[in-house]
This record gives C-alpha cells, sequence and structure tokens, in this order.
C-alpha cells in the first residue's frame, strides 16, 4: 500500500488525538487553579526532584508528572512523519507506537503514587487528568485496531502481533487476572520484539512456525508430487514399459546402514521386515499417500487384496512373508511387491527399498547372492530415478558401497542424495567433515540423521503407534546440543524433517522434468492402442460385465429353445427306450439264454424255448414264469429309474448347450451352470421318485390289458427285437474280425461244439486251451456262439409274433414280449404324467433363476473379471480397451487440470470492495514449479483477479 493512501487513513485518527490533548491540557491547568497552586508547592517539587526520572535518547522522558501525557502534541507529527517512510520501514513505526503507550503507562503508574501522598483534591484533579489520559490511550488503540483491518501488514508484523496477543493472554493466564505487573511484562517483551525487528534483528527459524508463503508453497509442492505420484500408480497398471514410468526415490545402502531405520522414520511406524538373515530379497515399492483429512493410518497391498491394515507389525509380517517366499537358490527376485500407505503425517513419496549390498557370502547363501543383489540394486537406479544412498557415519565415504554404486550410474551426482545416518555414533566435528565433504561431491547434498528411537521412547511409540515425535525430539536434542557444528550459521541438512522435505522437492523436480518425455511416450502408446482397437476389434467397446451379461443372456435364449423341444413327449420316448431295455434283460434272463459259458456238455433243458409256442395257458410253469417276470417289472423301482434317466438327460443337454456357448471356454461358468442344474435336479429328485413310484402301485397287483393295448405292443415289441437281431448281427461281424475272419472264427466254434457233444476229451476245464487254440481265442469264439445263438432265438420270436395265436391276449403266456412291453408302456404313461408337473416344470422355472444368482447378481466385481478374463480372446480385447481408456485417462491428467490450484487463487492486491472483499493471499509457486506449470498448462487463462 502506497503511502498516501496510508496518511489519508491516518489523519482523521491524528486529528482525534490533538483535540483530546488540548481538552486534557484545559482540564488540568483548571484543576491546578482551583487547588490554590497545590502542584506547584515545593513539597511537591522537592518529591518531584527526588524521584526524577532518568534523562534517555528522548525528550518525552524529562517531563514532570503533570505533563505525562504531552507526548499526544508529538504524536501526529510523528506519524505524518513515518507514514511518508517506505513500506519497508512501516515496522519502525509501529514499534515506537507500542514504545510510546508503554512509556505512558509508566509515567501514568509514577504520577498515581505521586498523587497518593498529596490531599484529597490533588488526588481528585490527578484523577480526572489520568482519566483523560486513558481516553487518549483508548483512542490510540482504536484507532490502531482500524488501521490493521484495513492496511495489509507485511507477514512478519502479523507473526509479531500473534506473538504479542499470546505471551499476553498467557501471562494474564498464569497471574489469574490479577495487578498490572503481568501486562507491562507482556508490553516490555512486545515493544523489545518489536524495536529487534524495526532495526533489522530477527529471530531463527525454528522459533516460528512456517510462513504463510512456506505453507502455501509447501502445501502446492504436495498437491504436485501426489497428481504425479497418482499418475505414476495408473502408469503402472498400463504396462512395465520404461517410457511409461515417472521417477521414484530409490533407496540403497549397505546391510546394517540404518537403511531401514531412514525409510520407518519418514513413515513414523516400524513396518520393514527384520531380522538375522537377509529378509528383504523383492524390492518393495512403497507409495506413501498425504490423507490430511483422515485420521487413521493404515497400509494396502494393491496386488494381493487384503484391504486396508491398521496394524503395522502385520504389515511386517506380510512383507516378512512374502520375502522369505523367495527360494534360497534364487536368493533374490525382482518381482516387487507394492505397499501404499495412506496418514497425514507422511508427505506424498514414491520410494523402492532395496536388499542391502553384501561384502561377503555367509556359508548358508550362496555364492552368486553378492553380484544378484548388485544386479538388482542397478536396475533400479537407472535414470531417471533419484538415488537415495544411504551410509553410516562411523564408516569412511570412501568405503561406502552405496556412494561406489551411485558413482557408476550418476559420475556426476546430479540425481543422488548422500544421507549420512548415525550421526551420534562420531564426534560433532567428524559428522559435520562428513556432510561437508568434498571428495565425494553431490549436487543434491548430503543430510544427516539420528534415526534410533530411545529405549523409552520407543516402548511408548510402539504403544501409540507413531514414532515421529520421538525421532524427531531425540534428533533436536542432539544436534541443539552442538550448535557450533550443527547450528544455523553452519548450513548443514540435518534432521529428517529436512529429509523428508528435500525428498519431496527432489521428486518434484526430477518428475516435472521427466513429464514431457513421457507424455510423449504416452501420446505414442494411445495411438497404437487406438489403432489396434479399431482394427481387430471394430472400435466394438467391451467390458467384463457387457461380456458376461451378454454370454449369459445367450445361453438363456438357448436353454429357452430346449425346453420348447423337450417336452412330455421326448421325455416318454426316453423313459419308454429305457424300459425296452429292461424287458429284453428280462426275457433273455428268463426264457432265451442257455448255458455256454464252458466246454463241459450242457444239462438237459427242462422246458426247451421250441415249446414256448405251445404253452397251455392252464399250465402252472408258465404262468409263474410270466407273473415273475411282470413283477420283476414292476419292482424295478420305476419312480427311482425313470427320475433318474430324465435328470441325466436334463444334466446331458444342460452340457450340451455349455458346449455350444461362450461358456465353454470358462471353467468357472462351466461349473457354476453344471452346479445350479444339480442342484435344482437333486432337490427335486426323491419327492419325484416317491410320486411316481406311489402312482403305478397298482400295477404291482393287477394288469388288464385291451386289444388295443395289445396290437400296439405287438408292433412295439416287433420293432425292438428287429433292432436287438440288427445288433446282434453287427457284433458277430465285429467279433469274428478280430479272430481272423469268418473262416477261422468257424473251426473255432467247430471245436467248441465237439468238445460240448463229448467228441474231444479235454485235460481239465480248457482254461489254459485247448485244439490248438489259446484260451483267449477260445474266449472269443464263446463270444461269437452266444451272440449267434441269440440271433436264432431273436429271429425264432419274430417268427412266433407275427404269427396267428400271438394276435390275441389270451395268448400272453405264449407271447410274453407282448405282455411285458405293454406292462412298460403303462408304467411309462404313468410316469410320464408325473415327471413333467413335478420334475421338468420345476426345472425350467428354476433354472434361469438360478443362473441369475450364481452368475449374474452373485459375482463381485473381481469374480466377473476373472470369469471374462478367462477366454484368451476376451481377454485380449479387455486388456486393449483397458489400456486405452488408462492411457486417455492419464493423458487427460498430465495435460492437465491444474488452473484452479495456482491461478484461480488470487494473488495478494488482487481483491478490492467489487470482487466481494479481500482475496485469499497466495504466493507465486516456487521456481522449480514453473517448468511444470507450463508443461500443463498449455492454454491457460488467466483467473477472474488477473483480468
Amino acid at each position: 500500500m502506497s503511502g498516501r493512501m496510508l496518511s489519508s487513513r491516518l489523519a482523521p485518527w491524528a486529528r482525534r488525538a490533538q483535540l483530546y490533548a488540548h481538552a486534557v491540557r484545559r482540564s488540568a491547568h483548571q484543576h491546578a487553579s482551583n487547588s490554590g497552586g497545590l502542584l506547584r508547592s515545593p513539597t511537591t517539587l522537592r518529591y518531584g526532584r527526588r524521584r526524577g526520572w532518568p534523562f534517555g535518547t528522548y525528550a518525552v522522558h524529562n517531563l514532570p508528572a503533570v505533563r505525562t501525557i504531552s507526548f499526544a502534541r508529538i504524536l501526529p507529527q510523528l506519524a505524518m512523519k513515518l507514514v511518508r517512510i517506505p513500506a519497508m520501514f512501516g515496522g519502525a513505526m509501529i514499534a515506537g507506537l507500542v514504545y510510546l503507550q508503554y512509556q505512558a503507562t509508566q509515567a501514568g503508574n509514577y504520577a498515581m503514587d505521586a498523587f497518593r501522598q498529596a490531599s484529597e483534591t490533588a488526588s481528585a484533579a490527578a484523577g480526572s487528568f489520568f482519566g483523560g489520559a486513558k481516553d487518549v490511550a483508548e483512542q490510540t488503540m482504536s484507532g490502531w485496531e482500524r488501521t490493521k483491518q484495513n492496511i495489509e501488514l507485511p507477514e512478519w508484523v502479523q507473526k509479531l502481533l500473534r506473538t504479542d496477543e499470546a505471551s499476553s493472554s498467557d501471562s494474564g493466564g498464569s497471574s489469574g487476572g490479577g495487578g498490572g505487573s503481568p501486562k507491562q511484562s507482556g508490553s516490555g517483551a512486545a515493544a523489545a520484539a518489536a524495536t529487534g525487528a524495526a532495526f533489522g534483528y530477527t529471530q531463527s527459524p525454528e522459533e516460528y512456525e512456517r510462513s504463510g508463503e512456506q505453507i502455501a508453497r509447501d502445501d502446492q509442492m504436495m498437491v504436485l508430487t501426489k497428481k504425479m505420484i497418482e499418475i505414476r500408480s495408473l502408469l503402472q497398471t498400463v504396462g512395465q514399459s520404461n517410457a511409461l514410468t515417472l521417477p521414484s526415490i530409490v533407496v540403497i545402502g549397505s546391510q546394517s546402514s540404518g537403511k531401514s531405520s531412514v525409510l520407518e522414520a519418514i513413515v513414523g511406524h516400524e513396518f520393514l521386515p527384520k531380522g538375522s538373515n537377509m529378509v528383504t530379497r523383492r524390492p518393495i515399492e512403497l507409495t506413501l499417500v498425504n490423507t490430511p483429512d483422515a485420521h487413521a493410518e493404515y497400509g494396502e497391498f494393491p496386488t494381493l487384496g487384503l484391504g486396508k491394515i491398521t496394524d503395522f507389525s502385520h504389515i511386517q509380517k506380510t512383507l516378512t512373508d512374502l520375502n522369505l517366499a523367495v527360494p534360497v537358490a534364487d536368493c533374490v527376485s525382482d518381482d516387487p511387491i507394492q505397499l501404499s500407505i495412506y496418514s497425514p503425517n507422511i508427505p506424498d513419496l514414491s520410494l523402492i527399498d532395496l536388499p542391502g549390498y553384501i561384502q561377503v557370502s555367509g556359508h548358508d547363501q550362496p555364492a552368486e547372492l553378492k553380484q544378484k543383489i548388485a544386479d538388482l540394486c542397478d536396475k533400479y537406479i537407472q535414470p531417471p530415478n533419484v538415488i537415495l544412498a544411504i551410509s553410516a557415519a562411523d564408516v569412511d565415504l570412501a568405503n561406502s558401497t552405496a556412494l561406489r554404486a551411485s558413482r557408476r550410474v550418476d559420475p556426476r551426482g546430479e540425481r543422488t542424495i548422500g544421507v549420512v545416518t548415525k550421526m551420534d555414533l562420531v564426534d560433532p566435528q567428524r559428522g559435520a567433515s562428513i556432510l561437508t565433504d568434498r571428495k565425494y561431491p553431490l549436487r543434491l547434498g548430503y543430510v544427516g540423521v539420528v534415526c534410533r528411537v530411545p529405549q523409552t521412547a520407543g516402548l511408548f511409540s510402539r504403544g501409540s503407534g507413531n514414532i515421529t515425535k520421538a525421532i524427531t525430539k531425540n534428533e533436536n536434542a542432539y544436534f541443539s546440543a552442538h550448535p557450533r557444528e550443527f547450528g544455523s550459521d553452519s548450513q548443514l541438512s540435518v534432521g529428517t524433517s529436512t529429509l523428508r522435505k528435500k525428498l519431496m522437492h527432489v521428486l518434484e523436480q526430477t518428475m516435472a522434468s521427466s513429464l514431457q518425455s513421457t507424455s510423449d511416450a504416452i501420446r505414442q502408446e494411445l495411438e497404437e492402442a487406438t489403432y489396434e482397437f479399431k482394427v481387430q476389434y471394430n472400435d466394438r467397446p467391451l467390458s467384463a460385465e457387457s461380456y458376461l451379461a451378454e454370454s449369459l443372456d445367450a445361453f438363456k435364449h438357448s436353454f429357452k429353445e430346449f425346453t420348447e423341444q423337450f417336452g412330455r413327449s421326448q421325455v416318454r420316448e426316453l423313459l419308454k427306450e429305457e424300459l425296452d431295455q429292461r424287458v429284453l434283460d428280462l426275457l433273455a434272463q428268463r426264457y432265451w439264454n442257455k448255458p455256454i459259458n464252458d466246454l463241459t456238455p450242457p444239462p438237459p433243458e427242462l422246458d426247451p424255448l421250441s415249446d414256448l409256442p405251445k404253452a397251455d395257458p392252464e399250465s402252472l410253469y408258465w404262468h409263474r414264469k410270466l407273473d415273475a417276470s411282470t413283477s420283476t417289472l414292476t419292482k424295478l423301482g420305476i419312480g427311482r429309474l425313470a427320475t433318474t434317466v430324465v435328470a441325466n438327460a436334463l444334466q446331458a443337454h444342460i452340457d450340451r448347450l455349455i458346449s455350444s456357448s461362450t461358456f465353454a471356454s470358462h471353467p468357472f461358468a462351466r461349473q457354476a451352470i453344471t452346479d445350479a442344474a444339480s442342484a435344482i435336479l437333486n432337490e427335486r429328485f426323491y419327492s419325484t421318485s416317491d410320486q411316481v413310484e406311489n402312482c403305478i402301485k397298482p400295477y404291482k397287483y393287477e394288469i388288464e390289458v385291451e386289444e388295443a393295448e395289445w396290437s400296439k405292443g405287438r408292433a412295439n415289441i416287433a420293432g425292438v427285437l428287429k433292432k436287438e437281431l440288427q445288433a446282434c448281427d453287427a457284433a458277430v461281424r465285429q467279433a469274428e474280425s478280430t479272430v481272423g475272419g469268418k473262416r477261422k472264427a468257424t473251426d473255432v466254434l467247430a471245436f467248441i461244439d465237439r468238445a460240448r457233444s463229448g467228441d474231444v476229451v479235454l485235460d481239465g476245464d480248457g482254461s489254459g486251451g485247448a485244439g490248438g487254440f489259446s484260451a483267449d481265442l477260445l474266449a472269443r469264439g464263446r463270444d461269437i456262439l452266444f451272440l449267434r445263438t441269440r440271433a436264432s432265438v431273436l429271429r425264432a420270436r419274430l417268427a412266433a409274433l407275427a404269427s396267428r395265436p400271438c394276435a390275441r391276449p389270451s395268448n400272453k403266456y405264449a407271447c410274453p414280449e407282448i405282455f411285458l412291453d405293454v406292462v412298460a408302456d403303462k408304467l411309462t404313461a404313468t410316469a410320464v404324467l408325473f415327471l413333467n408337473v413335478e420334475l421338468l416344470a420345476e426345472f425350467y422355472y428354476h433354472f434361469p433363476r438360478e443362473l441369475d444368482r450364481r452368475l449374474g447378481k452373485g459375482l463381485d466385481e473381481r469374480e466377473v473379471e476373472r470369469f471374462a478374463r478367462e477366454d484368451a480372446r476376451v481377454r485380449g480385447h479387455l486388456d486393449c480397451v483397458r489400456r486405452k481408456e488408462l492411457l486417455e485417462l492419464v493423458l487427460g491428467k498430465v495435460e492437465g487440470k491444474f488452473e484452479t490450484i495456482f491461478f484461480e487463487t488470487p494473488f495478494a492486491g488482487c481483491g478490492n470492495a467489487s470482487d466481494g472483499g479481500p482475496r485469499s493471499v497466495v504466493p507465486w509457486p516456487s521456481p522449480s514449479i514453473f517448468p511444470v506449470l507450463i508443461f500443463f498448462l498449455p492454454n491457460l487463462r488467466p483467473g477472474p483477479a488477473h483480468r
């Protein structure tokens, strides 16, 4: 603010001060006259001479008590002179005002003591006199408050006033609202501070908090670094290309150099793996995220999906397990462990902790361990990463393995920060000489730290969780105890707090310098991804959710078509075919089979099959034989059999639908669909089988056959026997081909016939072969004989069924095939009614809903993603889409929405009354931010305050 504006604002105040001073002088003169010149009596003058004021540099010190406030004449003139001084000397004016106020208070106290020894009249006059002085002081303070409100004071003055107010409140609180001594001491301290500031003496920066400018600049740096770390995390998900990376801070050092202690001091928690043997075998990519609005501190392993972990001892155990999972034969692994820590007490940083260098491999360690660690560290300390070289103070820098490794890839020391740990283990002079070393210069310098936590503080910190305060307190105690070596005049960088700020600043600068090349690489990758998406996938968008929904809808459509094709008639046909096979088994067992399992002569048949057409209905033998066959058929467990047949058919159809759908290449979905069908069928199985079994129970006692049913059964069983005959003939031809042809088979059969008729005497039972034929050949010959015999029986029975006696139901004992087929047909018709209602309809209703539950709403996002990526073709499509979207997102963040951070917030002096009052003061960013601003804001437009 210009001096003219300040002069105009102080003019009314100066005019009021002159009027009050004139009124006070008149009042004092009247009181003196009324008292008869008591104030001028010799006694009073003698008292004034005895208690005279010492002469000083200001004329106001020599005034008598009655003219204590005569400085009011000088005050306006002094103020008018001071306002003409440039703004940089405004502090002198403030200091003078405070100092004059302090002297006025002292003069008033002295005059009060004098008037107490005078008469009551003089006391009354003095009381009136100081009442006027109090009014003048109050007007002065009110004018000063209005001046503070209307004038934008310098930062140091605002800080000085806050310090004065704090000291005054503390003094008032300690005195318990007592007398004036605490106020006097507070005013004196404020005056002394103001006088020191006016004459150019400033206190140490550690005695005050950060200034508003520094706070704003640090906040800007943290916001920018947070954005860059966010971009880096996105780039890590895009791919492992070196071009698509932003720099990180790589921490290297020898074992036992304090590398882990430095990282834990930065984080504020003990979380890194520790042990007697080498426990860090994999790189740890540590991302620190500052969460200013949060109170909890927690860590996450993004690739493991363990969620938020608030117990840092659990994080330490997880890191130990992940490192020890590396086989001893492999020594170390370059597969990184990703860990993110969120806390309001940490800066935004991206760090990589590597295994510590070793000099000699132990007897239980591989010989190539040293070289593998060096190769792994060399892989990570390449440009553009920043190297944090950890060295212990009690080891000469010439023997520092970390500095030697950094010198190979960074010979000029432009991206290496040296950290000297264990500073308390060496003499302060030696520690200071290490930090100012010129033999191994680093452009980013050295930082000395003492990261050791005291035992008592360590126990307390482990209980409360954070060790930052204990480490900071211990460091401050050590470095402040040696001000000559580590004081502000030495210009040495010491302390963990200094290290954290340096890391933030260096990481921000390094990231900013690599953004241009990274942006170009992102654009190139985006062009390639866009071309691939257009050529290979025809610009068809795809997500895991949409792919699952499309696949599920297509499968449901196929299932609906199946339900329309598989109904009651299909179930009846399926069940009748199964019962036909059971009827053939009964006929073969009770009517057709002959004992031909060995080469011995068969026993004489009591009732040869040739007598079956002549079976007498009155014969008890044939009657019981047919009744037994019918009872066996009806008591097969038709309910369970029919339900099993239909359930298996449904399950087989579902499997065929899966094989012809997109779910064929998804094991997870195949299993889910199969389990859904099995669950419904198993749930309905027992109730359905019981219902069917109860409904066919009458057929177990009596079966009536009508003419139409007999005719239908006669035609059906004839077709069944013809199919069986065709199968037997095919089997005979197949068996003859296996023994060497029909001629060879005839020879084998002829030998078997002679052996059965007794023409050939065998040694034993012929299991070892006979007649020049092997046992295997004889076994195949018996099979051929059985098939030929069955074929001849089937031909005979087909001829019998076509005869006239089998045309009537009354001859059922002579034609058991027809009667059993009629029974099977009745059982089928009854079972199908309940199978359709109890099983088929229920399955068709519940199955689509079970699919939705298992594959639709029942899957979370990770399971849907896992399902979609089971198909290689879909996985490639999803990767292309995801890569394209991530590159577009990263490019959008890189090209920038940072206008709000730096330019929408007006700077000091930009606000006015028309803008709605004073605007917030945000200083211009630090010079290190300029290249980033130029890069991020190619099309920047000024904010409203700059137009």
